[in-house]
């Protein structure tokens, strides 16, 4: 089970991949951020999450917060994904699960192919601390977008 709304939230470093190159993404101190955990890229349902939020990008940015999108994806796959499905938020790798793991949202198993990110949605205030979280019950399903802006509207 994700970890829940009130703790602090552990910080990363990890991997983006981009035309300029790799480059380190950190968890934003001092800002609001959601973070997206999908389970892989190239799939039908986290291409339709991170589409879907790239189409309404701005609803995010006028409520002051940064969106990261994090899968066990090597940061190269997912630059290849982004670049195919005009994927425009942050990406990042987490390879070595160790986020995933941080967090308590990985998906043992998937599909018989290995373990995963589970999905799941984080709203972390500037301070660091964890404002809300969903892991949904199955890979297919969303996470409640709604609810992860009414937290975001509450924190501006």
């Amino acid at each position: 089970m994700a970890l829940s709304v009130g703790s602090k939230a552990p910080g990363f470093t990890l991997k983006s991949k981009s035309a300029t190159g790799l480059s380190d993404v950190s968890l934003p101190a001092g800002k609001n951020t959601v973070l997206l955990f999908f389970p892989l890229a190239f799939t039908g349902v986290c291409t339709q999450e991170l589409c879907d939020i790239t189409a309404g990008l701005s609803s995010y940015s006028d409520l002051n917060a940064d969106v990261i999108g994090i899968s066990v994806d090597s940061p190269f796959a997912q630059e290849a994904w982004a670049q195919k499905e005009k994927i425009g938020i942050t990406l990042v790798s987490d390879l070595n699960k160790e986020t995933t793991k941080a967090y308590d949202v990985l998906f043992p198993g998937l599909a018989g192919i290995g373990d995963t990110s589970a999905r799941a949605a984080f709203v972390i205030d500037k301070n660091g601390v964890i404002q809300y979280a969903e892991q949904t019950a199955t890979p297919k399903d969303l996470p409640n977008f709604d609810a992860v802006k009414a937290k975001l509207a509450e924190l501006s």
